[in-house]
């Protein structure tokens, strides 16, 4: 079994327009997929080569509160699920059955056109989903939108807008400072 990245992460937003300005625009993702119908949408932006993240727009969610990296929350949380990028069926059907095996719940394969998938959630009721692609179909090679009445932000295209946000002012070299944080102590960094 050979995992690719993750395939898609899916999250939440009432404002599909400023989530597209925010991923797209300012950050620079190519906006691949959209699906959508009057009060349903479902949007793809490209990470890498071989990562998305996505967003279902939901008119009733809320903004999660603001909270640091790492630090545990109770209550409702905004995370859908994560998909895991795999290489072919044959991974999808070895994890459905190792799933399977060991009595977590699993889902039949999915064909849903563009990628095949199965869902499950891990120990701790946390969603995921298993992805790899279509053979011959490639929406990120070919963006398209199948959004019936997709937003105005969405109908500009799949590459980043230019003219959306001021252009950045670089830092100088001699005010660029780096920070020691978690997970140095994995290698071996001496500060300098």
């Amino acid at each position: 079994m050979r995992y690719t990245g993750i395939n898609h992460l899916a999250m939440a937003t009432r404002d599909m327009d400023a989530t597209i300005r925010f991923w797209r625009d300012l950050l620079r993702m190519r906006l691949v997929a959209g699906l959508g119908r009057p009060g349903y949408r479902h949007y793809f932006l490209e990470i890498s080569e071989n990562d998305m993240i996505a967003f279902f727009e939901w008119p009733d969610v809320a903004p999660i509160p603001e909270k640091d990296h790492g630090v545990p929350v109770k209550g409702p949380y905004a995370f859908d699920h994560v998909s895991i990028g795999v290489r072919d069926r044959d991974d999808l059907w070895e994890i459905r059955d190792r799933l399977e095996a060991a009595g977590f719940w699993v889902s039949e394969i999915i064909d849903h056109g563009f990628i095949f998938s199965v869902y499950s959630f891990d120990p701790n009721n946390i969603a995921i989903e298993f992805s790899c692609p279509v053979p011959g179909v490639d929406i990120r090679d070919t963006p398209v939108m199948g959004d019936t009445h997709p937003s105005a932000t969405a109908r500009e295209g799949s590459e980043p807008q230019p003219g959306k946000w001021p252009e950045p002012t670089p830092t100088p070299y001699a005010d660029r400072r780096i920070y020691p944080g978690e997970g140095r102590e994995l290698v071996d960094v001496k500060d300098e």
